[in-house]
């Protein structure tokens, strides 16, 4: 950390310094208004890879990092040492000349190694194998080209970007003995092209033979150095073209634009996974800030001589007005492309409890909530599955958004409290692939629309209850009337006729008597006549409630009619329950449903046995009708038949049924009825005597 900041502090205003004194020189003091200004290569070229590396330098101690930033710097240093030789020529007859011109060949030098080792080493600063890192070391031996001239050169070597030849200034410093080895440097150090082959050689060993990781990680510097090579190449062999300048100077904006693509996808520099984003975005930023500040100075820069200088302002001008809304465009780019469209997906959360709230059942709900997922996280499709009865996500989603193609490739449960309603599935996004953020928005509003996807299936299923409970009443109501119509039917037509006839018979007897007619056989057959009444009775109020269910209890009933039912019959029941009585509406229900099932079962079920099973169990009496038959069929979904007052009886004591297949064939109905909180019935029920 300390390392870190000592080096900004001594890099940052050494290359702000020397970029001043270069604009303020050229640009404004220059006597030479007719030439060439100078200004490109420092403000185009050198000053977006400086700003860069002084940014990198704020939040990374790697030493690729520092390397970055000490070559900008020494660029700056090298253009400053130009500009002033250009604008002082006197000096080169100075004898301390040559010491000076040392130090502006090493800034020149230092550049060169420094961006060397970068290329080679990206994106941690340390090679994969031996070699690569022995080659790296060689990459240094451009820094020596100052001493090294200085001592075996007879006359002075200047930078050949400087445009002056120093063959006519004598150098008083070189060492005689030494001289042999001028060729050799002037090959190897002095021109840098071994230097720069070895590290285009490291760098390309790496991005296309080396591990696939590797090649991935230094794909896109690599792009960026061999453009730039290409670009340094033309330049050197064709220089004063306009279109190659430019090339020159666009490859040296992507190098850093490659850098930071390093740092997201790789954490180069040593950047951490969850610093990337926020870092990226910032250096970025600032890149695209010079970028455009380069944008709209490149005509005047490139353009003057011979563009006058009120043309070169207004073109400027006009450049800054055109291209600030491309700069404005690439940051919303940037940062949709970092952290995806942040604002749409605000936007979608603030809205969204509006549009859930104007939902009124769950297929609406779940529509409004897959769109408004769709257009916050720019998914091509989304689907809303709700969960069976079963436990199992249903089929058929109730809400989709988009174009449905494939399996989903994202999804999040709708979790209210401890219940899963459902799932949110997504299909891939148009642009890129899902981040973290955008996953942590899609779990945010799946738990904001949970709770009103639990409230609306709530409502939904107690108004179907409320439905089907309308329903069942007026079937009961119906059922009521008919079995009181059929009462007074069967009074009517039965033994009313019979009580009418009883009457006149007495009527005729009481006549005879008064004659002193009557006889015995005519009492007796009136004796007979009233016990045919009083069966008759008995038969009718054992149709409305069985005499040995109020005797014996519910076992003992169902146990009666074993023998009249039509298929093999069994009765399961424990000792236990055998011996309990159960409250009265418990045991008329519990008998009226074995009844019902056991006449469906014979009517439709075409079966060749059938059970019923009574056991006690958690407070409930469970009662189990199966047989092994064709199966149910649609009518166990209708509104009326044998089912349906089977549902409807144990509603009524808030029970449950349940329906299903029996194994192998056949059907199963299980009935649960209620026993807690009621109170029990008598054990034996005795018939008032008839006189």
């Amino acid at each position: 950390m300390v390392r870190r900041w000592v080096c900004l502090a001594t890099l940052g205003p050494i290359g702000v310094a020397s970029l001043v004194y270069i604009v303020v020189m050229r640009g404004f003091l220059d006597p030479d208004v007719n030439s060439d200004h100078g200004l490109a290569w420092p403000l185009l070229g050198a000053l977006p890879l400086f700003v860069f590396g002084m940014w990198l330098l704020t939040v990374s101690a790697s030493r690729i990092a520092l390397l970055i930033g000490l070559g900008a710097t020494a660029m700056l240093v090298g253009s400053a040492y130009e500009t002033y030789v250009h604008l002082n020529l006197d000096i080169l007859a100075e004898p301390w000349f040559p010491l000076v011109n040392m130090l502006g060949l090493t800034a020149d030098a230092v550049a060169t190694s420094t961006l060397l080792v970068v290329f080679a080493t990206f994106p941690d600063g340390v090679p994969e194998h031996r070699w690569q890192r022995i080659a790296a070391l060689f990459l240094w031996t451009p820094v020596l080209v100052g001493p090294l001239t200085l001592l075996t050169t007879p006359h002075v070597v200047m930078s050949q970007f400087i445009g002056i030849s120093g063959e006519s200034i004598p150098n008083p410093y070189v060492v005689p003995w030494l001289e042999w080895a001028a060729p050799a440097v002037h090959y190897l150090v002095e021109q840098s092209w071994a230097a720069v082959a070895l590290g285009v050689t490291v760098l390309g060993s790496r991005a296309l033979f080396g591990e696939p990781e590797v090649r991935a990680r230094t794909r896109v510097m690599g792009l960026a150095v061999v453009s730039a090579m290409v670009a340094f190449v033309l330049w050197t062999f064709v220089p004063g073209v306009w279109g190659i300048e430019f090339l020159v100077y666009a490859s040296m904006i992507a190098i850093p634009v490659a850098a930071i693509h390093g740092i997201l996808r790789y954490g180069a520099f040593d950047i951490g996974p969850g610093d990337r984003g926020v870092l990226v975005e910032r250096s970025s930023n600032l890149l695209i800030t010079v970028v455009y500040a380069a944008g709209v100075a490149t005509p005047a820069l490139l353009l003057t001589p011979p563009l006058r200088t009120v043309p070169a302002i207004l073109i400027t001008t006009l450049l800054a007005v055109v291209l600030l809304p491309v700069r404005s465009w690439m940051q919303r780019r940037l940062h949709r492309a970092l952290f995806g469209d942040r604002e749409r997906q605000f936007t979608m959360l603030s809205e969204l409890g509006a549009q859930l709230e104007r939902a009124g059942d769950p297929r609406e709900l779940l529509t409004r909530l897959a769109e408004a997922v769709r257009v916050g996280l720019d998914a091509s499709w989304v689907r809303i599955r709700l969960v069976s009865t079963d436990g199992t996500l249903a089929a058929v989603p109730l809400g989709v958004a988009g174009d449905e193609v494939g399996e989903s490739v994202e999804s999040c449960d709708l979790v209210h409290g401890d219940e899963t309603l459902g799932r949110i599935e997504l299909g891939p996004r148009h642009r890129g692939e899902y981040s973290d953020d955008e996953r942590t928005m899609l779990r945010t509003v799946a738990g904001q629309a949970a709770a009103s996807v639990a409230n609306v299936l709530l409502t939904a299923q107690l108004a179907a209850q409320l439905d089907e409970l309308t329903a069942s009443r007026e079937r009961l109501v119906a059922v009521q009337d008919d079995e009181r119509r059929r009462l007074e039917r069967d009074l009517h037509d039965g033994i009313q006729q019979d009580v009418v006839a009883q009457i006149a018979g007495l009527r005729l007897a009481r006549n005879r008597l008064q004659r002193g007619e009557l006889t015995a056989a005519e009492l007796e057959e009136l004796q007979d006549q009233a016990r045919m009444t009083l069966t008759d009775l008995r038969e009718l109020a054992r149709g409305i409630h069985p005499p040995v269910l109020s005797d014996n209890g519910l076992v003992a009933a169902v146990e009666s009619g074993v023998a009249r039912f039509p298929i093999p019959l069994t009765v399961e029941a424990g000792e236990q329950v055998r011996a309990e009585r159960f409250p009265d509406e418990v045991e008329t229900t519990a008998y009226y449903v074995v009844r019902e099932a056991l006449a469906n079962t014979a009517k439709h079920a075409n079966a060749t046995h059938a059970s019923v099973g009574l056991a006690r169990s958690d407070g409930h009496l469970r009662i189990a009708i199966s047989d092994d038959g064709c199966g149910i069929g649609p009518a166990a979904s209708a509104s009326h038949g044998g089912l349906a007052n089977i549902r409807d009886r144990v509603a009524a004591l808030r029970g449950t049924v349940r329906v299903s297949p029996n194994e192998p064939s056949g059907t199963v109905v299980l009935v649960e009825l209620p026993l807690d909180g009621v109170a029990p019935a008598a054990s034996a029920r005795e018939e008032a005597p008839v006189g």
